[in-house]
């Protein structure tokens, strides 16, 4: 029979994540380390919220794909809120673009997916006591990428774009139709398109084809 943990010195952590099973085996792995215990656990921005406010975590760790408001528009709106409770964002991207939104949203650390099970207990700590915390194959990109790396180029698209209009111009580049994108971002087909029409005009581009040829071109240098 496991020890029971001392309420005085094990630090909560609450999980947002809308992947029941992944999340039960995150809430498990965390469960077993002597010094944390998963206080609660959330599948939505508005969910995480309501549980923050109840339950007084000490960090909270993000999934950034979030159905509906994302894990990068949930830490923004944490950290106004709570601006000294840390976010951990975890995510399958391996790409150092994502862990340059969620730093820049405020994120105290970034871990991919295929990490977690290794490296949690390391991230979190870092968290807790206030360091930052990268998984190895994002650091390495972003110490390649120099002092420069949470900035991006002046003619990059992504730096024109809100984190909303990033995901949608993404999806569009790895060829989703609308109603996928509605379906995967949890919005409606008339706000994809709105969007849309917006990463038009702010790219100065004639129509949603350019979009699109753009967006897979952009994809396509990012993969080099």
């Amino acid at each position: 029979m496991a020890a029971r943990k001392d309420p005085q010195t094990t630090k909560r952590i609450l999980l947002v994540d809308d992947h029941p099973v992944l999340r039960k085996g995150l809430a498990r792995l965390i469960d077993s380390k002597d010094e944390f215990i998963v206080c609660g656990e959330a599948s939505t921005a508005a969910e995480a919220m309501a549980l923050i406010r109840e339950l007084g975590p000490h960090l909270v760790i993000v999934d950034i794909g979030l159905p509906g408001a994302s894990g990068i528009d949930l830490t923004k709106t944490i950290r106004t809120e709570f601006p000294k409770l840390p976010v951990l964002i975890l995510s399958m991207h391996e790409e150092a673009l994502y862990a340059t939104r969620a730093l820049r949203a405020g994120a105290m650390g970034y871990i991919v997916k295929q990490d977690a099970i290794d490296n949690i207990a390391v991230a979190l700590g870092e968290g807790l006591n206030g360091r930052q915390y990268l998984s190895p194959v994002i650091a390495a990109q972003l110490h390649h990428n120099g002092p420069d790396a949470l900035s991006y180029p002046p003619d990059d698209p992504a730096a024109l774009l809100t984190d909303r209009e990033f995901e949608i111009f993404e999806l569009i580049g790895k060829g989703r139709e609308v109603k996928e994108i509605s379906e995967a971002l949890g919005v409606s087909p008339k706000t994809v398109e709105t969007h849309r029409t917006n990463i038009k005009e702010k790219l100065k581009l004639k129509n949603a084809r350019q979009v699109a040829r753009l967006a897979v071109q952009w994809l396509g240098q990012q993969a080099v």
